[in-house]
């Protein structure tokens, strides 16, 4: 696989200087997401969808019930949009206009495919869970036939996407800058807080996935 991804109009920035086809960059943010926003349409109608999703190599992974509009659509080769945003930043400036966000955008469009082998689907699924919390899949119950019939596993190629990335302070005008007051950036971050034991819980204490876990703790 080509280390760039395959250009296109419809990932192509119209901002070239914060746009990329990089793919070890994009990888690097969608490794480190949680949720993905898939964009399709059914019927005439727009759709878009918040998941979770995995990356298996070159594609993505996601999953929805059989019965899901978004299996629907997608198993029959429906176009799909998905993007992948870690929110970074609030950028404050000193006039209204130049107000912004720092954050790592990556966007994909492409045709999904259904995963009809049950194996693959099974591991499929396994990556998906590994995403969330690595190293979690090794200490639950896989999933049995009934589970994995009712699951769909989707996966969109990863080969024509973007990378946006905007970084660093305002940017303000010169007379703005001039006329004095207060601008810079308010940094944001998701933090993992201390894991909360299920209401029914036999007193186990929580395996290694869950006390090592850490936002960036990505595989």
């Amino acid at each position: 696989m080509s280390e760039t991804f395959t250009p296109s109009a419809e990932t192509t920035a119209r901002r070239s200087e914060r746009a990329s086809l990089d793919r070890e960059a994009a990888y690097a943010v969608l490794d480190e997401g949680l949720v993905a926003h898939v964009g399709f349409v059914l019927d005439g109608s727009p759709f878009v969808i918040p998941m979770a999703y995995g990356r298996d190599g070159d594609r993505l992974l996601l999953h929805a019930s059989v019965a899901a509009r978004l299996t629907r659509a997608l198993s029959d080769g429906a176009p799909v949009c998905v993007t992948v945003t870690l929110l970074d930043g609030l950028v404050l400036a000193r006039s209204q206009f130049h107000h912004s966000m720092n954050y790592r955008s990556v966007v994909i469009v492409g045709k999904a495919e259904r995963i009809s082998d049950r194996d693959e689907a099974a591991e499929a699924l396994v990556r998906l869970v590994d995403h969330i919390v690595p190293g979690r899949s090794a200490e639950t119950r896989p999933g049995n036939r009934v589970e994995l019939r009712q699951t769909a596993v989707i996966a969109v190629p990863l080969e024509t996407a973007s990378l946006k990335v905007r970084s660093g302070p305002p940017l303000d005008d010169e007379e703005d800058v001039a006329s004095g007051g207060w601008a810079g950036v308010i940094p944001l971050t998701l933090t993992a807080g201390e894991p909360i034991d299920s209401p029914d819980a036999d007193g186990s204490p929580p395996p290694p996935s869950v006390t090592r876990y850490g936002r960036r703790d990505r595989p």
